[in-house]
């Protein structure tokens, strides 16, 4: 049988970040997951480059059903590709991600994932998603 320390668990866990404000995530943060529970916030995902391929992020509704629009801007040259609940994103370039508001559940969530230059990657997720048109 297996033996843990305390620090096992806290090696084992991912970091939990609560957003209030719309801002920039960078690639340090990278890992991290991010619980929204306040209106009308746009995260802006890092720029993807050579140097921060494999970056992976998670957000999710911690607001009250139907009060929390979340949208996930990525940079101008980069798009988001995936499908999420049956959802498919737009893939095209510059295009938001958004936790439509209406139908938005405490506990939506998604994880998004730089797999190459310009792309990211819907690797889960939950709840009502849209590509911005």
């Amino acid at each position: 049988m297996a033996t843990f320390t305390s620090n096992d668990v806290l090696r084992a866990r991912s970091k939990q970040e609560t957003l209030t404000t719309s801002q920039e995530i960078k690639a340090n943060q990278a890992g991290s997951e991010f619980n929204i529970a306040t209106d009308a916030l746009t995260i802006t995902l890092p720029a993807i480059d050579a140097n921060n391929i494999g970056m992976e992020f998670t957000f999710r509704n911690t607001g009250a059903d139907g009060n929390n629009i979340i949208t996930l801007s990525p940079a101008s040259t980069d798009a988001v590709h995936g499908t999420v609940a049956a959802v498919q994103s737009g893939g095209v370039d510059n295009k938001d991600w958004i936790n439509t508001k209406a139908t938005a559940n405490k506990g939506d969530w998604c994880t998004i994932k730089a797999v190459a230059l310009t792309d990211w990657y819907l690797t889960g997720g939950d709840g009502v998603w849209a590509s911005e048109s």
